[in-house]
């Protein structure tokens, strides 16, 4: 079933379209994080307003100097030794979608150890925007069952793999790094 979910996926992100899709933490919305159009149709379903960014992964860390000019050795460092989902604001984003980026440059990276979301990464070889799957001032939803049916209807693709899961999810950490290394926790 999995398979199943990564090629339907696969397509739909392709041709620039949205999903919802079970990630490492909480269940998100994707798209194509190189694809503007695609970003800023993530922006309508949330009702977002577009100066906020939204995460993005990558399926590996030796992909973080193709999406970040200069990266700060902790980074690195962070991203090696975190034993649960790590999300690293980084400055000097680079190739990705222009409206994913705001005034200051930054762009938040996460490498899911997630089995779906690693299988579609690798298969995808493009990061992926990951915000989590409610409108923008609700709260995050922490099992399938409590995603709004509105955000469900709007995405052109929702994922059947951990439907079925009970655990609630957690977001990440979110740590930012200064280009001299400096490091702000911004949600523990």
């Amino acid at each position: 079933m999995m398979e199943e979910d990564v090629n339907k996926s696969l397509e739909v992100l392709k041709n620039g379209g949205t999903i919802v899709y079970p990630t490492d933490t909480i269940w998100g919305i994707g798209c194509d994080a190189t694809n503007p159009k695609a970003v800023e149709k993530v922006f309508q379903i949330k009702n977002r307003p577009s100066q906020k960014s939204f995460i993005i992964l990558l399926n590996s860390i030796k992909y973080l100097n193709k999406y970040i000019l200069e990266i700060p050795d902790v980074a690195e460092q962070l991203f090696s030794v975190a034993d649960n989902p790590l999300t690293v604001v980084l400055p000097g984003a680079k190739n990705l979608a222009h409206n994913l980026i705001p005034e200051e440059g930054t762009i938040a990276l996460r490498i899911p150890q997630d089995t779906f979301c690693q299988t579609l990464l690798s298969r995808f070889k493009k990061p992926i925007v990951s915000t989590s799957a409610n409108r923008s001032g609700d709260s995050a939803p922490s099992v399938f069952s409590e995603i709004n049916q509105q955000i469900l209807k709007k995405v052109d693709y929702v994922v059947n793999w951990r439907r079925s899961e009970t655990t609630p999810g957690q977001p990440s950490s979110i740590i930012k790094v200064g280009l001299n290394g400096e490091v702000e926790i911004i949600r523990d």
